[in-house]
């Protein structure tokens, strides 16, 4: 799906990213764990050619970037974030909404058909948001908006979907229902590699078995999300004692010890 070589990405002879070394193949889910200030924002938008590196190699869906058309490269990628939200035309229906991912776009500029529509409310059926349909986003809880993002990003048929801290905002029965959704659409035949960016363990699917974790711009590991999410190496990772609470559902929370 995507591979990063030794990618360098530096500003103002500051380095932001250093040295990433990350293949991730097709059907493959990967979570990526960092702190607040870590790049987890910076890698994203590598990963959508809204940044370049500096030095090294990426390629992106079987494309080079430098060799590649950019506009139609992002079609193949669905992008979840709060940034999003705010650029929205909140007065459109939820499935108007969901549709205008079809054409990467904000707000639908051309004329759509019966067939279209249904596809949209379809997707957005299948995300958990039946109840949705016909109801204007200004309306929408923050949990609800998240619903109708994610299947806007699946109207196109991504090859990639990338959840960029998804959770945030979301109160603890609303976070509870949104991870629910997204354990349901990677169980879904055509379901697209996904990538969960979050700093909160507890959050992370069991449906993401693969982790990077991202610190000071660096991967400092990388595997089994199973054997990375021990009190031995995240003790490492953050550099700080902590305590690592088992949940029912199987989650890892960790607190400061």
């Amino acid at each position: 799906m995507f591979a990063f070589e030794h990618v360098y990405l530096k500003r103002e002879n500051k380095t932001i990213l250093s040295d990433i070394n990350w293949v991730v193949n097709e059907n493959e889910n990967w979570a990526i764990l960092g702190l607040n200030g870590s790049g987890k924002t910076t890698l994203l938008q590598l990963l959508n050619g809204y940044l370049w590196p500096s030095s090294g190699k990426l390629q992106v869906l079987g494309h080079i970037f430098g060799q590649a058309s950019l506009p139609e490269l992002r079609k193949s990628i669905g992008w979840v974030s709060n940034a999003l939200d705010h650029r929205l035309k909140d007065y459109e229906l939820s499935e108007q909404i969901v549709l205008s991912g079809k054409f990467a776009s904000i707000g639908i500029y051309t004329k759509v058909t019966d067939s279209e529509i249904n596809q949209a409310k379809t997707i957005l059926s299948d995300c958990g948001g039946v109840s949705l349909i016909g109801k204007s986003y200004n309306i929408l809880s923050q949990g609800e908006r998240q619903i109708v993002l994610i299947a806007r990003a699946l109207m196109a048929s991504p090859k990639l979907l990338i959840l960029d801290e998804p959770c945030n905002g979301l109160d603890l029965f609303a976070k509870n229902r949104l991870l629910e959704r997204i354990k349901t659409i990677a169980a879904l035949p055509e379901s697209p590699t996904m990538l969960f960016v979050t700093h909160h363990t507890e959050e992370i699917p069991s449906c993401f078995d693969n982790i990077i974790l991202l610190r000071d711009g660096e991967i400092t590991h990388h595997g089994k999300t199973e054997k990375l999410l021990t009190e031995k190496v995240l003790q490492d990772f953050y550099q700080k004692p902590v305590e690592l609470i088992r949940m029912q559902d199987g989650a890892i929370a960790v607190y400061p010890k």
